[in-house]
């Protein structure tokens, strides 16, 4: 096992290239103490001003703030962010003067074509390369491109724009400020949640951050720190030491732990970022669309990613299955579509064929719940349909997270004691107990346990009990933060995984 310079643990072989900087995150000490307070003082003296000049100079202060942000880490690749920003915005611009127009669809084609191909040139052009070169015997060179941090979700946000102004969804923006806002904006910008223009339209033009939603905004952010740092990056030194393991070696216990350790890692630190993104957006007076809701309390595939990465589903439902035919044109066709847009789903994540497996695995189980398989899980008890749903979401990470073909065999092979697995072993029985608080911690906090306990306290009626939930609402926000930082002080660098994507 060897650490790549991007901080993410890599089988030998199969380091991939990311950007040359190393990006400022959330959880990091520059920006938590550099670059935060330096910007949030800039950007809140301008409510001193007066209303109109206030708006323009928050959106400038914004803008630059979050080309500072993007380039810390990518100083080249802000350009390639620049250009998309511009060609989107002209392409918009140019949609609305040819509206009813033909040259209108080929504007829209000019614009969806050359985001594509930025987007599949920076991150799929080396593996199409070293896939010819293998099927062919060839010896092409590679290009080693830098996978520019964020381009999967700021490329799909521009074409959702001249997508839903060529369908008159959206009003085209004429200030290339604002609009330039939108793409950069840095609280989502490098992993989500991916924002349509249409969410922030009027936020863009007008917003303003009161008391109550600064209030919210700093406890989803500290919230979202937490997740990262306290949860996601423990049990992902569980996972770490787990897949560092021999695969042909490793105990039964060893492999279904490894692999819950990484589903609730992966869960923690997307969604840590996202609920920092939508505080940090709160903040600033935006209101960002929700990305998670306990997914691993899901009774069905389908549920499972209505509640999983919501923003990404709703973006491929809005702009791929509508538009292939949804599910208006009979069930053959529906079936058909959900393929395609699974294919896609996977592809998006990340140029692998372990990526394309992924697709396709969940393809599998959508399909067959549309068919009938949905029907049978409705008729059982919901205990039934949750152990379905765990059971295949979790062999779908390892296909997710494994890259090679022979090594997700491996595993796979392990988890069902295969080969020269044993059910349990020493190593698997020190690391359970050695994890088993974290384990614990990490499972109750990826349900709704301790959301509805608060709520339970609070539909009381009782004095003392809302007492103690507002009293726990001030002291609970401020101990996390404490601790987080406490944590971040001590720790290396340690960057989120959907970094890659």
């Amino acid at each position: 096992m060897v650490r790549s310079r991007d901080g993410y643990p890599h089988h030998a072989g199969q380091e991939r290239h990311f950007g040359r900087g190393v990006g400022m995150v959330f959880s990091s000490i520059v920006f938590l103490f550099r670059f935060l307070p330096v910007f949030m003082t800039l950007y809140f003296v301008t409510y001193f001003f007066p209303d109109r000049a206030a708006r323009w100079m928050r959106n400038i202060i914004l803008f630059l703030g979050s080309l500072v942000f993007y380039a810390w880490g990518e100083p080249v690749y802000v350009l390639l962010m620049l250009f998309s920003t511009v060609s989107d915005y002209l392409h918009g611009r140019a949609i609305e003067n040819c509206k009813g127009r033909t040259a209108a669809r080929c504007l829209l084609v000019s614009s969806i074509c050359i985001n594509l191909f930025v987007l599949g040139f920076f991150k799929y052009a080396d593996f199409l390369i070293d896939t010819v070169n293998t099927l062919a015997g060839t010896a092409i060179p590679l290009l080693k491109l830098g996978l520019p941090i964020g381009i999967s979700f700021y490329t799909f946000q521009t074409m959702s724009y001249t997508i839903d102004v060529y369908r008159g969804k959206a009003k085209v923006q004429h200030n290339i400020l604002d609009f330039g806002v939108f793409v950069t904006l840095f609280p989502q910008l490098i992993a989500g949640p991916i924002v349509k223009y249409t969410d922030v339209e009027n936020d863009l033009r007008d917003r303003k951050a009161d008391i109550v939603q600064v209030s919210y905004g700093c406890r989803r952010f500290v919230t979202g720190l937490a997740k990262k740092v306290l949860l996601a990056n423990n049990i992902g030194m569980l996972w770490e030491e787990i897949s560092a393991m021999d695969y042909g070696s490793m105990s039964v216990l060893a492999a279904w732990m490894g692999i819950v350790a990484f589903a609730l890692q992966i869960f923690f630190d997307f969604s840590g970022y996202s609920d920092m993104a939508i505080g940090l957006g709160a903040i600033l007076g935006f209101r960002f669309p929700e990305n998670f809701n306990y997914p691993y309390i899901s009774s069905s595939i389908t549920e499972f990613w209505r509640r999983w990465h919501i923003s990404l589903g709703s973006w491929f439902r809005e702009y791929v299955y509508i538009p292939l035919g949804g599910n208006r044109k009979g069930l053959p066709r529906q079936l058909f579509n959900i393929l395609v847009v699974w294919m896609l789903t996977g592809i998006w994540h990340g140029a692998g064929w372990n990526f394309l497996l992924w697709g396709l695995w969940f393809a599998l189980f959508l399909v067959l719940e549309k068919a009938f398989l949905g029907k049978v899980l409705k008729a059982l008890p919901r205990i039934f349909g949750w152990a379905y749903s765990t059971f295949v979401v979790l062999i779908g990470w390892v296909l997710f997270q494994v890259e090679k073909t022979d090594a997700i065999v491996a595993y796979l092979c392990a988890m069902f004691g295969q080969g020269r697995s044993a059910w349990y072993d020493d190593r698997a029985l020190y690391l359970l107990l050695q994890y088993a608080v974290i384990l614990v911690l990490a499972v109750i906090s990826a349900t709704p346990f301790v959301k509805k306990l608060g709520e339970a306290l609070y539909s009381s009626g009782d004095g003392i009990a809302i007492a103690l939930r507002r009293l726990l609402q001030k002291v609970i926000p401020a101990l996390l933060l404490l601790l987080s930082i406490a944590y971040i002080v001590d720790a290396s660098y340690n960057p989120f995984l959907y970094f890659r994507f």
